[in-house]
């Protein structure tokens, strides 16, 4: 963040210094105060189970500067007002019953877009889909590293609250700025847009994931589409460099995403598998789960070969790989930064050996029908033709927010898993995966019956959407065991 004096933040917020003078100094921001270090604003946010509000004291006691608050605290702070019709109710889920957490999110937005709008020399990235935007923006923050300095989110930062906090994380030095945007209505990735204005927009598919909200494929593709709308007018003028002006990345696989291109002023890049996207993979074979492919582009080719497991990888990569092109890497520096890129999220297809064989998949941090389609083939790669035949096992739990139809939704999975090859279906706390899987109620159930029956060489996957808690599942496998992480 660049630094900031509270008195300035007031500014800018359309706040109020309360019990300080004002020269304090920000250099950062934090909404959890045992995180705040010295210069740090805090951020006073309602929580499920405490207000952010009761602990001001606390956090200026660690080192920080000043809170930010949406009413008056026992501690040096800028007190913002509140948000016009939102007085009540909640926010991000959490219960905000004066509108205090609005008040001090909206606040965040106006300080962020200050910021970004301060470093010109910054080039923001936006990246949205169903499915994908959390390995994507970890491959983006791979290949673009080597070009400058460069930030992007923590785990999945990507919300109201994300967008803002990740967006202050940028300097003077910086020069890329990766955003995940998420929505979960109409008009949250535009208002998303709007706090850190991107000028690459990057659109990775069009599924079902939040189709309980939104209602309809169509309306998530409209929704997703806010992002290339956001766009600032393309590069087409005689002597206009290509990476200036803004550039929407589309997914040439996907007809929805594909369709967005007359959505947007910006110049159109596409990726993807298919003969005619701009950047594609060619020749691509799967080898225990991972991918290698040979990156095609204008600029030339090079060989790339994925440590990230699962041949929905390769999408991503495409993604990643058209991006950094635009900003000015060169093919073989893009393949290289691909191919040495480790997983950098937990709970997303985070493989681990035990010491007697076994190897558990870790992608229980989300999940929605194309994200278990995805894993489950990852699993297949993993133990079929070519990766010894090992013996498989799906532990699935539910997938949240999919609407009508989540019955068979559920059920198609079931039958896939097993079109798929998977040999064994453990269903957690989810009667819709019908009669092929073994049901357990919780994750104790699910421990037992796996710790009595995986052998040396079987293959666990784990997924399911984030409220079931399966990481637990896959913790419990991993506790108190020798363990190379792959």
């Amino acid at each position: 963040m660049i630094a900031m004096t509270l008195s300035e933040i007031a500014a800018v917020t359309g706040g109020r210094v309360s019990r300080a003078s004002g020269e304090e100094t920000v250099t950062a921001v934090e909404f959890d105060s045992r995180a705040i270090t010295d210069g740090g604003l805090f951020l006073a946010l309602p929580g499920e189970r405490a207000d952010g509000h009761d602990f001001a004291a606390a956090a200026v006691a660690r080192g920080a500067a000043g809170v930010l608050a949406g009413r008056e605290v026992d501690a040096p702070a800028v007190v913002v007002p509140p948000v016009p019709g939102r007085n009540t109710g909640t926010y991000l889920g959490a219960t905000d019953p004066d509108g205090h957490g609005a008040a001090v999110l909206s606040a965040l937005g106006r300080l962020a877009r200050h910021v970004v709008d301060a470093l010109p020399g910054l080039a923001v990235v936006g990246v949205t889909g169903s499915a994908g935007k959390t390995s994507t923006k970890d491959l983006l923050a791979a290949v673009l590293a080597p070009l400058g300095s460069t930030v992007a989110p923590p785990e999945s930062f990507n919300n109201e609250l994300g967008t803002p906090y990740t967006a202050l994380r940028a300097t003077p030095s910086t020069r890329h700025l990766v955003l995940e945007l998420s929505a979960r209505g109409p008009g949250h990735i535009a208002s998303l847009c709007a706090i850190a204005p991107p000028r690459i927009g990057v659109v990775l598919n069009v599924g079902s994931a939040h189709l309980g909200e939104f209602g309809s494929p169509a309306a998530i593709a409209q929704a997703k589409g806010e992002l290339v709308e956001a766009l600032p007018p393309g590069a087409t003028l005689p002597g206009v460099t290509s990476g200036a002006g803004g550039v929407a990345v589309l997914n040439a696989d996907d007809p929805a995403v594909a369709a967005m291109a007359s959505r947007t002023v910006a110049r159109v890049v596409t990726f993807g598998r298919a003969a005619g996207a701009d950047v594609r993979a060619e020749d691509v074979v799967l080898d225990a789960g991972r991918a290698r492919f040979r990156l095609v582009t204008a600029h030339g080719e090079a060989r790339v070969a994925l440590r990230l497991v699962g041949g929905h990888q390769v999408s991503n990569a495409l993604a990643a790989a058209a991006v950094a092109l635009e900003l000015g890497a060169d093919v073989d520096g893009v393949a290289a930064s691909l191919s040495a890129a480790e997983p950098a999220s937990r709970w997303r297809m985070e493989v681990t050996d035990r010491a007697d064989g076994v190897t558990v998949v870790n992608d229980a941090y989300n999940a929605n029908p194309e994200a278990m389609r995805a894993a489950l083939g990852a699993l297949q790669s993993m133990t079929g033709e070519g990766a010894g035949h090992r013996r498989s096992w799906a532990v699935l739990g539910p997938m949240a927010e999919i609407g009508e139809g989540s019955a068979g939704v559920h059920a198609e999975i079931a039958a896939l898993a097993g079109q798929l090859g998977a040999d064994r279906l453990v269903a957690l706390g989810c009667p819709d995966y019908g009669e092929r899987a073994e049901h357990v109620a919780d994750v104790a159930e699910a421990l037992t019956l796996l710790r009595a029956e995986i052998e040396p060489g079987d293959v666990v996957l784990v997924k399911a959407s984030r409220s079931a808690g399966l990481e637990r599942v896959a913790a419990g496998l991993l506790e108190n065991d020798g363990l190379v992480s792959r």
